[in-house]
């Protein structure tokens, strides 16, 4: 692992070959590094703009606004109905393809009356795994100033502690789509169940989990380390009731553990 000063350095030196900078923003640890740069490297001439969409919980947009100011640069909400998008909504293996082009044009179009141009937060890692949405943002000329670095997921933190960023130590938290099988429906309602079921877990100390949805069915994914936890009598009939009232009918813990990316799994290798 290089020099995170020295890494954080070259992001800021990339940034001063741009006249201005839109930061697609999710508050989450990489897109924060990007706007801290940004930021860093042209000021005022560099804005953080966060979606706000069905899959992203209330509470993450205030999280996002919170780093922002942490952070120093300005920060705008652009909210959009996602689910209006049929092909989102009936959620095939390339939904997050459909998405991104639908995000990132809303943002090209306020960078461009702007003259500024789009950075996103992918690093290095994102790259080298599974993720259709990649190929929108190149379609689109999206820049992603981490995997142009080769800047992987350790360094992003190692930068983000060297800025003291509030959110260095965040887990990852992909859109709330990412909990259904592809080819499940996605409404309203139940994104709105797996966002407050996965907040009331977070609110009994569980960080870096996942709630699956299966229909009637509520998929619990937890390292392998916190599953003795959750299986603790009093913390477990907890969450038994807590999903119960959402409106599942069975809660499961996936034995498995966590796995980032797992609705995949189920997808014919490429």
């Amino acid at each position: 692992m290089k020099d995170p000063v020295l890494r954080l350095d070259s992001l800021i030196d990339y940034f001063r070959n741009f006249r201005g900078a839109a930061v697609a923003f999710s508050g989450g640890v990489d897109s924060s590094v990007v706007a801290a740069a940004a930021f860093q490297a042209l000021g005022e001439r560099s804005v953080a703009v966060t979606v706000a969409s069905e899959f992203v919980p209330a509470s993450e947009i205030g999280q996002a606004a919170s780093v922002a100011g942490a952070i120093g640069i300005r920060h705008e909400v652009l909210r959009l109905n996602v689910l209006e998008d049929e092909k989102i909504a009936s959620n095939p293996p390339e939904r997050c393809y459909y998405c991104k082009r639908g995000d990132f044009g809303a943002i090209l179009e306020i960078a461009e009356r702007r003259g500024l141009e789009v950075f996103d937060g992918t690093n290095a890692d994102d790259a080298r795994t599974r993720r259709p949405g990649l190929k929108a943002l190149l379609e689109m000329g999206i820049k992603s100033p981490l995997n142009e670095l080769n800047i992987g997921k350790d360094e992003v933190r190692e930068i983000a502690r060297r800025l003291k960023l509030p959110n260095a130590e965040r887990p990852s938290s992909p859109c709330l789509a990412s909990r259904f099988p592809y080819g499940m429906r996605i409404i309203e309602d139940d994104l709105e169940r797996v966002g407050q079921a996965e907040e009331f877990l977070r609110s009994l100390g569980f960080s870096e989990l996942r709630v699956r949805h299966h229909g009637a069915l509520a998929k619990i994914e937890l390292p392998a380390g916190d599953m003795p936890l959750v299986m603790a009598p009093e913390t477990r009939e907890k969450i038994v009731a807590k999903l119960l009232s959402l409106g599942y009918n069975y809660v499961a813990l996936d034995l498995m553990g966590f796995r980032s990316g797992s609705m995949d799994e189920a997808l014919p290798p490429e």
